[in-house]
């Protein structure tokens, strides 16, 4: 197999799901992220943190966006794919935006608070956006969650 063919949403998607599974872990809402830099390095590779923090902001991409960006040592992430497990929600949307990141690559749909149920447009015009990689996964994960938190 060539290392080119290796880089696939699937892949970056499944690393993504790695860290979902840690949050679930910590008894996070399991929700995981990971930024890729057009080179196909990832930079970083966040979690759900809002629980631990004790801080409403603290989901997966926020995090994300924050450690992305200290590793390149500036604030755009032009040239750089965010995959996350769980569609992004309104607030992690415009932070996107901000950070002028190219692309966005979801697993679930978010259909309470998915940033797409208001706005196409709430992303950068630049960034590009791909959804239902991996979707069981990510979706069974959630759902796992969420039945274990009603027991």
């Amino acid at each position: 197999m060539q290392l080119e063919n290796l880089y696939t949403p699937e892949y970056f998607m499944r690393e993504a799901l790695k860290e979902a599974k840690k949050a679930f872990d910590k008894d996070e809402v399991p929700v995981g992220a990971i930024i890729v830099t057009n080179t196909n390095q990832i930079i970083a590779r966040c979690h759900n943190l809002t629980q631990a923090l004790n801080d409403v902001t603290a989901h997966a991409e926020m995090q994300a966006i924050t450690s992305a960006a200290n590793g390149i040592g500036g604030k755009y992430l032009i040239d750089c794919t965010l995959y996350v497990t769980l569609e992004p929600c309104v607030m992690c949307a415009g932070a996107l935006n901000w950070s002028q990141i190219s692309a966005v690559v979801f697993g679930a749909s978010d259909n309470k608070k998915g940033f797409s149920l208001h706005q196409q447009n709430l992303l950068h015009p630049k960034t590009k956006v791909s959804s239902g990689v991996l979707e069981e996964e990510c979706s069974s994960l959630l759902k796992e969650f969420f039945v274990k938190k009603r027991k």
